[in-house]
């Protein structure tokens, strides 16, 4: 397997420049999911966490919401939806 080259200081200035926060944004929500819906299952339940993923996905709704398509945001709120669903069942109730 070979090495892979470093990355040159200007390169990663040009690529920084180039990336849009939108697009940081959109990772880290689905990130922040994905952990979420982790810590309800079985094996590594922690509801304290999984509500953390809850509350930040819902705070960062409102800044999706001013600059991001309709429909990225409808389905952001269906998972912000369905993870507090996953919530309640996982909490017994």
């Amino acid at each position: 397997m070979a090495e892979e080259e470093p990355v040159a200081p200007e390169e990663l200035l040009e690529q920084f420049a180039r990336l849009k926060v939108t697009d940081v944004l959109f990772s880290t929500m689905s990130t922040v999911a994905q952990l979420g819906y982790a810590k309800l299952g079985e094996e590594a339940r922690d509801l304290e966490q999984a509500q953390v993923a809850i509350e930040s996905l819902r705070a960062l709704l409102p800044v999706l919401e001013a600059n991001a398509p309709e429909e990225i945001v409808r389905d952001y709120r269906q998972v912000v939806a369905n993870l507090q669903l996953a919530y309640v069942e996982a909490a017994g109730g």
